[in-house]
């Protein structure tokens, strides 16, 4: 997949506030095209409030986000949608509908004013619905789905907006260890493809594997962002989470426990 048309996020001196805090000070980064970020931190440190500010969704109390060189904030929404994708931690079914009527509102921004699905756009669903290992749940009623099915159905929702740039808060949520690990596995496939993925997680370990780069928040202002090799040690675990942590390691991997 070409990088050639895909437009960068990045942000500058990004402060995040909520009523009474300061949650991240002066954050500046860059998510490259190929790159899967993983944004780590205790309940309550900004991960939500981050990934919705880097999204547009919130504004910043200071700095700039910017998407392909130019502030966020001057790009239409639709035009935003076909660069960026933003999946919540919390999602609500839109209405009562089957899973793939779901899933094609993924379509909207690339349809024009009052245009309806096409054979294409159903092509693209499916396929999404396939990656999430939802085969043949085109016609099941979403409201008949479990919590984890739902999820899937969300990330296969994301998956069919095509967006060149994923922010996910905590997708693996609800998901059994397998799922979990096929979706991980998927978001680093999508990034070898050229797509850049920034996700929030509790597990320190699943971002060691899975992820470049990491975003540690402290949820006091302070912020760590660099190589997970560099950045994920026992020293910022045990901080981060404010329990000390020992390091295992085997040829193929590495997490941490509590120690």
């Amino acid at each position: 997949m070409s990088t050639a048309n895909h437009a960068t996020l990045s942000c500058a001196e990004l402060s995040v506030r909520v009523p009474g805090r300061l949650l991240v000070d002066e954050l500046s980064l860059t998510l490259q095209p190929g790159t899967v970020m993983a944004v780590l931190g205790r309940n309550g440190c900004g991960k939500s409030s981050t990934l919705h500010t880097l999204a547009g969704m919130r504004a910043p109390a200071q700095g700039t986000v910017m998407l392909g060189g130019r502030a966020l904030a001057d790009w239409t929404r639709r035009e935003a949608a076909l660069q960026l994708g933003l999946l919540p931690q919390a999602s609500e079914d839109p209405f009562p509908g089957t899973v793939l009527e779901a899933v094609l509102i993924g379509r909207h921004p690339h349809l024009g004013f009052w245009q309806w699905e096409g054979g294409d756009d159903r092509d693209i669903a499916r396929r999404n619905l396939q990656r999430v290992d939802l085969v043949d749940f085109d016609e099941r009623d979403v409201g008949t789905l479990s919590g984890g099915e739902r999820q899937r159905v969300s990330i296969a929702t994301m998956l069919t907006q095509e967006p060149r740039t994923l922010l996910l808060d905590e997708p693996v949520q609800q998901l059994d260890p397998q799922h979990q690990h096929a979706l991980l596995q998927l978001l680093r496939e999508l990034a070898q493809e050229g797509r850049s993925v920034m996700l929030s997680l509790h597990d320190a370990g699943l971002a060691a594997r899975f992820a470049d780069e990491a975003l540690l928040l402290f949820g006091d202002g302070r912020w760590l962002c660099g190589p997970c090799d560099e950045v994920l040690t026992e020293a910022t675990i045990s901080e981060l989470y404010g329990t000390a942590v020992r390091e295992l390691r085997w040829p193929q991997g590495r997490t941490f426990v509590t120690a």
